[in-house]
């Protein structure tokens, strides 16, 4: 079970998350998505470095509520430096997320000097992988701009690349350490609604700073609703289930959640540009195809951890025709995207895309419903006609 200590500083991490759609709403062009994109990725993965410390080492006392508090506070200005992370304060950012890095470092050295032999390897690797990546982050303050982002980028694919080698070269007994629990799953799962909420407060901000009408009030509405869409998508399908206990399973279980979320939080950012335009003839380009494109990896990503969920083998009909469905309803919301209607039209066409899979599976349970309660009536007529 995710206690207190847990939940307080996923919150702080999601904080940092809005800042960076908070930059992207008003910069929706290839570049803001880059940044986006870089500076996203840094904090996920100490996020994710974090959790997965916590879940090896970490206790509920006060040493565990240091560690938090630690990385808490330089979590902070970190945040505080990611408005301007591509520009003014790159520097500051980068010699701060070197700071973080480093201090995670730290941790997961300390952690291992308790650890059996057989877990001497991991634990190196992953106290090396995050030293460089401290090293790297400090040394891109020096770069210029647009190099030092995207240092950024190449450095979060490099570090994502080696945690999916070495847990695909783990031995049977370290890979079972490094398996996802029920508390990994339910981190996981707290860590995509917070970020939901954060759509939530996207379209919030974008109506407060436009004159309040129908128009704009229902466009903000039927925006809330699409966000909901990319709730039930997940959950629905992937959220709160268990990977298949192999390696590849667990690499593909932890590594999609990253670009899941990363959608999720650029639809958000999307969303108040949407607003702010509600009363425009069509949806500016870079708004419908990053709110379009966001629910279409929101769709293919979600597909990408239900194939590998324990459940995708055992219940093959409820997970199959839904996964081909939501392929094509991508490639439809990226129609929508180019199409560009007006804004009301664009997030209730987006609103109904996202509704289709789950019609599907919900007509899918409905239908197998029937026909166990059809199967258990020919059962009991006929247990009663042996009895007579």
């Amino acid at each position: 079970m995710v206690g207190p200590l847990e939940l307080f500083y996923d919150l702080v991490v999601v904080v940092l998350v809005a800042q960076a759609a908070h930059h992207l709403a008003g910069d929706l062009d290839w570049h803001g998505l880059g940044l986006f994109a870089a500076v996203f990725a840094l904090v996920w993965i100490a996020w994710f470095n974090g959790t997965l410390h916590h879940e090896l080492h970490g206790h509920e006392d006060a040493r565990g509520r240091s560690v938090f508090l630690l990385q808490i506070l330089v979590l902070v200005p970190l945040g505080a430096f990611i408005p301007e992370a591509g520009g003014a304060r790159g520097v500051a950012f980068a010699v701060t997320a070197g700071v973080l890095f480093a201090v995670l470092a730290v941790l997961w050295l300390l952690a291992a000097r308790g650890d059996s032999p057989e877990f001497r390897r991991p634990r190196r690797l992953f106290v090396t992988g995050t030293a460089a990546c401290a090293v790297v982050l400090g040394a891109s303050a020096a770069l210029p701009a647009d190099v030092r982002v995207l240092t950024w980028g190449l450095l979060a694919v490099a570090y994502l690349t080696g945690f999916a080698v070495m847990i695909g070269s783990a031995t049977p007994v370290q890979a079972v350490a490094l398996s996802v629990t029920d508390a990994l799953t339910e981190r996981f799962g707290l860590f995509v609604i917070i970020v939901l909420g954060e759509t939530v407060t996207r379209v919030v901000d974008g109506l407060a700073h436009e004159p309040t009408n129908a128009l704009t009030l229902a466009v903000g509405l039927v925006a809330v609703v699409s966000g909901f869409g990319a709730w039930w998508t997940y959950f629905d399908f992937a959220g709160h289930r268990q990977p298949r206990p192999t390696r590849a399973s667990t690499v593909q279980w932890m590594l999609i959640h990253m670009p899941l979320t990363a959608a999720v939080a650029a639809m958000g950012a999307a969303m108040v540009d949407l607003v702010e335009h509600a009363h425009d003839s069509r949806t500016p380009t870079a708004t419908a195809w990053v709110l379009c494109g966001g629910a279409a990896v929101v769709l293919c990503a979600t597909m990408v951890l239900a194939a590998s969920l324990r459940v995708w083998h055992v219940d093959r009909g409820l997970y199959r025709p839904p996964a081909r469905t939501c392929v094509v309803v991508a490639v439809m919301c990226v129609g929508v995207g180019a199409a560009r209607p007006v804004p009301l039209v664009l997030s209730l066409a987006l609103v109904v895309l996202l509704g289709v899979p789950w019609g599907l599976a919900v007509a899918h349970r409905l239908s197998h419903d029937e026909e166990s309660a059809v199967a258990e009536g020919s059962a009991a007529e006929h247990q009663e006609d042996n009895r007579r």
